[in-house]
């Protein structure tokens, strides 16, 4: 099978709900990301064999948000692209189905990331309402728009409000990590402290400019001003602020806070996958190599967050490396009780033995290799975009800090996991 390489990756800068990408629909910022990758590379537009984007929050509007993103990004109408979804590894779902197509001769240039715009999330009316509205279509004369207009009542404008919910158990996900931090005796403390780690590494990487490389610039009318560094990141953050915080979730009980739960963020992020042999053909410089990846499943009752575990056991026992193997290791921080939970299973032989079949552990995570320039706690999480963030971060960090591999996963709703091994080229 043909070697799958990284070019490179560009994003949108992250901003939290609400702000500045509030007017704009989802396929706007995949358009950025997708245009900054392009300038970024100098790759020909009509070089690119398939756009895959992943996303969570779908418009109806633009249900195939790959396709117009790509379109208006100044890709031609005759390469096809679609989009996929897996929660929160939507990126990382699309990214590997870039590489199996170029890994099958299917294609020799595909651009993967994602895209998610919270602030235009799609509201809707309760199924009572839907079901009246549904039946207005027939509506033929006046008689007809009278019965349909007395049968409504006040309730049926109640709009009904997303959630970030698990749907077969109707838990929200900061429940389900309150359960999880429980279980593997996670502190408050703990997560409060990896909190502000999160916020002062992100700080720090911001000011040594090593984000603002991964990303394109984004002005918007009528003001124009430049948006080019995240908004959510508080590199002020102390322990001592944070842990003033009342419980988010389980208000009597709980750990988790706002301050050490990521939170709801717009954003769009793309990375440009090419076959090696085609790199080499268009002379450009790849930053690594796909070494391998793998997909979990897990139970959504109990394992809902320990995506990680799973994804990263089953990848080094596949491959037959190690965690000793890996310079630059970056997890999707979906909350603090999250990763500290996951690194607990990563090192635990009960969990190991009885949760993985294994004889032993993968083992304790080298926090020095860790996250280094933040995560999504402070950077942010554009679901569907979240992905190709860290995979573009891996790679960077490895050619910085001169690593060889670099391991990157997530977690995501629905029980899934995701790991991936990268190396430098």
């Amino acid at each position: 099978m043909k070697k799958v390489v990284l070019i490179d990756g560009c994003r949108t800068p992250f901003l939290r709900s609400g702000t500045q990408y509030m007017d704009l629909m989802s396929y706007q910022l995949g358009q950025y990301a997708i245009k900054g990758l392009l300038t970024k590379t100098g790759i020909d537009p009509t070089a690119v064999d398939k756009v895959i984007m992943g996303t969570v929050i779908s418009n109806v509007q633009t249900s195939n948000v790959a396709r117009e993103s790509a379109l208006t990004a100044g890709i031609p109408s005759t390469t096809p692209c679609h989009t996929v979804t897996q929660a929160c590894i939507s990126a990382n779902r699309a990214i590997a189905d870039g590489c199996l197509e170029i890994m099958a001769g299917q294609a020799d240039v595909v651009i993967a990331g994602g895209v998610d715009n919270t602030s235009d999330t799609p509201i809707q009316f309760r199924k009572k309402m839907r079901k009246k509205l549904f039946k207005a279509q027939k509506i033929k004369g006046f008689g007809d728009m009278l019965k349909f207009v007395t049968s409504l009542r006040p309730a049926d404008f109640k709009p009904e409000a997303p959630k970030v919910a698990e749907f077969l158990t109707s838990r929200v996900m900061g429940v389900d990590c309150d359960i999880m931090a429980a279980r593997f005796q996670v502190s408050r403390e703990a997560q409060d402290e990896y909190a502000v780690r999160s916020h002062q590494l992100a700080a720090q990487a911001h000011e040594a400019g090593h984000l603002t490389e991964e990303m394109v610039e984004v002005t918007l009318p009528p003001k124009f001003k430049p948006i080019n560094k995240d908004n959510g990141v508080r590199g002020d953050s102390t322990v001592e602020k944070v842990k003033k915080l009342r419980p988010a979730f389980d208000r009597k009980f709980g750990t988790l806070t706002a301050a050490n739960s990521s939170f709801l963020t717009d954003g769009a992020a793309a990375t440009l996958l090419m076959s090696e042999d085609k790199a080499r053909e268009l002379g450009l410089t790849p930053k690594a190599e796909v070494v391998d990846f793998v997909f979990t499943g897990q139970d959504v009752r109990d394992e809902l967050l320990l995506g990680p575990a799973f994804a990263v056991s089953k990848l080094l026992h596949k491959t037959g490396m190690t965690l000793a193997d890996m310079d630059v290791i970056e997890f999707h921080e979906a909350f603090a009780g999250q990763i500290l939970s996951n690194l607990k299973a990563l090192a635990s032989e009960d969990f190991a033995r009885e949760q993985l079949g294994l004889d032993k552990p993968a083992g304790e995570v080298d926090m020095s290799k860790f996250n280094l320039w933040g995560g999504s706690l402070s950077i942010g999480h554009p679901f569907g975009a979240t992905g190709a963030r860290i995979m573009t971060t891996t790679a960077n960090r490895l050619q910085k800090e001169g690593g060889t591999y670099g391991l990157l996963a997530a977690c995501a709703a629905g029980a899934h996991g995701h790991a991936m091994i990268l190396k430098r080229v």
